[in-house]
């Protein structure tokens, strides 16, 4: 059975400093989009504004782009996708089997606030539908409030970019807040790996989430698995 998938990605190219550039962490959508069209399934790419969406440099350098993200960088279809995505507005009263928050460090300023992803996300999870989120697209999680007032994350078993791997990364004096607290301070259940940088994914009912880049592929995997039941 056809699947329909929502895969959200950021607009913003820059750290607030404007010291560095940011942008979409490639693999955490290369993953989850080739494994969706191995599948079959519809996939609809979408960004707060619309249009363009920008790649973090530093996902695309040798060490961290892997194969499955080199095809896709380097297919002209795929990256037409990416400049040309459809904005939360126009896809807001679709109805899709999973949403699934791409990261990088650029989700931390457009994702927590946009209340309209914060709308298509508590009626995807209200009715029962899969929410997903990786790395700092789970930042896009925090302020999304149920029908009754309570936050979708409170109780809940997460993950996330772990502070530790902020100070790996060097971008703890660039991130406009400290996601692992942010998310503890919901009342969160925070689970991550023992290893920082290394794959984990955690399952909450329909609820899933993706704690940094090197969890791309499980997290796709899992996805699917958890769609599939």
């Amino acid at each position: 059975m056809m699947k329909k998938i929502l895969l959200v990605v950021t607009n913003v190219d820059q750290y607030a400093s404007g010291n560095l550039k940011t942008g979409l962490w490639l693999s955490e959508l290369t993953h989850i989009y080739h494994a969706a069209k191995e599948k079959g399934w519809q996939v609809t790419i979408a960004s707060p504004k619309g249009g363009n969406t920008p790649v973090d440099p530093e996902s695309l350098k040798p060490l961290v782009l892997d194969g499955i993200s080199k095809k896709y960088y380097e297919n002209p279809e795929f990256i037409h996708e990416l400049t040309h995505t459809k904005s939360l507005e126009e896809i807001k009263n679709e109805v899709f089997d999973c949403t699934y928050l791409a990261g990088g460090h650029a989700t931390m300023y457009d994702f927590p606030d946009n209340t309209t992803l914060q709308s298509i996300l508590r009626d995807q999870y209200e009715n029962n539908r899969m929410v997903a989120a990786i790395c700092h697209g789970v930042g896009g999680l925090l302020n999304v409030r149920l029908s009754g007032g309570e936050y979708m994350i409170k109780g809940k078993d997460i993950t996330g970019f772990d502070w530790f791997e902020e100070t790996l990364a060097r971008r703890k004096n660039e991130v406009p807040f400290n996601l692992e607290a942010a998310l503890k301070q919901r009342g969160v259940h925070y689970k991550k790996a023992f290893i920082p940088m290394t794959s984990n994914v955690v399952v909450d009912g329909h609820l899933i989430t993706g704690q940094n880049p090197f969890s791309s592929r499980k997290m796709a995997k899992v996805v699917v698995r958890e769609l599939e039941k």
